[in-house]
Parts: C-alpha cells; structure tokens; sequence
C-alpha cells in the first residue's frame, strides 16, 4: 500500500483487510508514528508474524529523524512486522538535462543508517529493496565506475526509475554483507 492509497476509511485498506495474503507498506518521511500503528492494526488485527511488511524509504537525510520514532511506536504496541529497507527511492532526483538519477553513496548511507538505527532499537533490518540490472546502463551516479551527469546519457534506457548497474549493484552487494556481519 502505497502513500496517497493508505487512507483508513479508504477502499485500498478495506479491500487490503481481507487478504490473507501478506501486506507491504510503503513508509516515507511524512508517516506519522501514530497513523502508521492504526494502518497496522487495521490491515492485521491478529498481529500475524510474517503479515505486515514495512518498507521504509526516507531519503538519507531523513532516516536519522524518522526511524527511531517509528521503531519505538511499533515496539511500544508489541506489533509483529518484518522491516524492509528501500534506500533507492528516498534518493531520487532529476539532472540540468531532466534525466532521474540516483546516487550511489546516497543510496549506500541510508542503507548504513537505517542498519545502525535498526541495531541501536534492538529492532532488525529484514530485507532490502533496490532498482537494479544486470546491464551496463548509465543511470544513477557513483559507484565503482564513478560515473557523473554527465555520463548518464551514454547507456540511459530506464522508461521509469534509474537503476544501479552491475557494477553498482555488485559493489552494492558487497557493502551490505559486510552490513550483515
């Protein structure tokens, strides 16, 4: 369920009531803790392990000030959720040429944030989202190939999001298991 879906007397969270069928929640920056414990409790009223997923996306600069509240009204509430990160939509924003990117640092420090955040609140981080292809594209900047603007137009083939490239996405991969150690 996304942002503008989530109203809860709206026809998304009922039709979403009555699926057996586990939920994802799309969480950005402007959550309210409270509204995010009723939207729990309406699409879960058993509070069913494996349920309800939580997928945050704040952006880096706001994972520090959104997080911690989130976490701490969920634990408060004893509400069983699974916390998925998706630090890749948080980060997006459009060049001089109109083109969206992504950065690859950006996209790296809200994973790192979020990890610590989760670790420092006894919670745990379960999973992670990324836009990502096994492709040569040029779409979002940094990584290994520290790739600029600039560069975005030699291989840019995204019809919608910007998506880390095989070496982004390798190099990506590597800096979350050292995450998980």
């Amino acid at each position: 369920i996304g942002n503008r879906p989530r109203q809860l007397d709206g026809a998304h969270v009922e039709y979403f009531r009555g699926l057996a069928n586990p939920i994802g929640i799309k969480v950005g920056p402007k959550m309210p803790p409270d509204e995010l414990i009723k939207l729990i409790k309406a699409l879960d009223s058993k509070n069913e392990a494996g349920k309800i997923t939580l997928i945050t996306r704040f952006g880096y600069k706001n994972v520090s000030k959104v997080l911690p509240k989130l976490l701490s009204a969920v634990n408060k509430e004893g509400l069983k959720v699974n916390w998925i990160c998706d630090p890749c939509h948080g980060q997006t924003r459009a060049t001089k040429d109109g083109l969206k990117t992504r950065d690859f640092s950006e996209i790296l420090q809200e994973l790192q944030i979020t990890a610590d955040i989760h670790k420092e609140n006894g919670s745990r981080l379960n999973g992670v989202h990324f836009e990502m292809t096994g492709e040569d594209v040029t779409e979002c900047v940094g990584g290994p190939q520290e790739l600029l603007d600039h560069d975005l137009h030699a291989k840019y083939t995204s019809a919608c999001d910007p998506r880390l490239n095989y070496a982004q996405s390798m190099e990506m991969s590597f800096r979350l298991a050292k995450l998980l150690e």
